[in-house]
């Protein structure tokens, strides 16, 4: 690349990741927003009742098994994993990404203030778990691991069907927040698009 291009190149992946990041972020906002409305609220009343309801204790023992991988707990294990396997980089930056991750959900919970599943209806949840204290959108539970695994996984250079992987793991711990009965499916909606915001935040695909 010839010398006078690369200031423009660089302002222009700048501009392009920025314009990403802030796109993520609205979107991820806007599911809050929208979540608080009637018609929003009612739609997402009904579609938690159709994932909590439950399918079967095979499914129940799954999601109760995959759930807290979500958790900043096991985002610091994972990054301990890393380290210890001489992949100090992807460990530190990956839970940097889980730890913004978890910092922002938890502003946000505050701002937003939405009552949980079994806050709102206590009589009909289905609750699979310990309650947590803090509010429910957006879901930190999802936010923090595909913060986690993207940011790890770019530093790693997985290939990318192991990054897709990956993605897909943290949609079903997204799922099984709902599943549980501590998350309206827009809390993980939200908590998604958070994740990945910060995630492209903090690092870009070099590929």
């Amino acid at each position: 690349m010839a010398a006078g291009a690369i200031v423009p190149y660089i302002i222009r992946r700048v501009v392009n990741r920025a314009v990403r990041v802030a796109g993520l972020a609205g979107a991820a906002l806007a599911t809050g927003f929208l979540a608080s409305t009637e018609l929003g609220e009612r739609i997402d009343l009904r579609l938690f009742r159709a994932v909590n309801r439950g399918h079967g204790p095979r499914l129940d023992r799954f999601f109760l098994g995959v759930t807290e991988l979500g958790s900043i707990w096991a985002a610091i294990g994972a990054a301990g994993v890393l380290a210890a396997g001489g992949r100090r980089r992807a460990a530190v930056r990956g839970l940097a990404a889980a730890s913004a991750a978890w910092l922002a959900g938890q502003g946000l919970k505050r701002l937003f203030d939405r009552p949980r599943p079994y806050v709102a209806d206590p009589e009909g949840v289905r609750l699979l778990v310990q309650p947590p204290r803090a509010t429910s959108w957006p879901s930190s539970h999802p936010a923090v691991l595909l913060a986690f695994v993207t940011v790890a996984g770019r530093e790693l250079g997985l290939p990318s069907f192991a990054r897709t992987a990956l993605r897909g793991l943290s949609a079903t711990v997204g799922i099984s927040r709902t599943y549980v009965g501590v998350h309206y499916p827009a809390d993980v909606v939200g908590g998604l698009l958070l994740g990945r915001a910060v995630a492209d935040a903090l690092s870009e695909d070099a590929r």
